[in-house]
């Protein structure tokens, strides 16, 4: 368990369809203006669905595919060390996630089966990634159609 003031995280083992995290709030009452990125209040691992489920402290739920978190990795491996330095992670359609590991109380380490397990997925990284989920996914595709295009 790690509290903050203002909400107390509380992490259980992964397994098929179970509740991995969950934001418990105190009776004393914040607003937006206190803790500006959002906070998870949920946080489900559904592995045969092969989506990570994430519910915000502002009302917004997510469903983040395995492969789409994996291509978009937080970590210098993916993300390259600058601007213009990003890797297009491809053969990552049938990819799992083995663990989910909380990271102090702005983010989690996602433990992919293939081995990767490295970068942080903070809190306001996971709400981006839902949030524009559809245009980085759209991004992507033209990035993977691209690449396989003879040169």
């Amino acid at each position: 368990m790690v509290q903050s003031g203002k909400y107390s995280v509380a992490l259980r083992n992964v397994t098929d369809d179970t509740l991995l995290c969950t934001a418990q709030y105190h009776l004393r009452r914040y607003t937006r203006a206190a803790v500006p990125d959002p906070v998870p209040t949920e946080i489900k691992l559904r592995s045969r669905s092969r989506v990570l489920a994430v519910a915000f402290d502002d009302g917004h739920t997510f469903e983040l595919p395995f492969e789409y978190l994996r291509v978009y990795s937080p970590s210098a491996e993916v993300k390259g060390h600058g601007p213009g330095q990003e890797v297009l992670v491809l053969g990552k359609e049938n990819v799992g996630i083995r663990a989910v590991e909380q990271v102090g109380q702005y983010a989690v380490k996602l433990v992919f089966d293939d081995g990767h397990d490295t970068g942080l997925f903070s809190w306001k990284y996971l709400y981006e990634l839902g949030h524009d989920r559809e245009q980085k996914w759209a991004h992507y595709l033209q990035r993977k159609r691209q690449a396989a295009q003879p040169r």
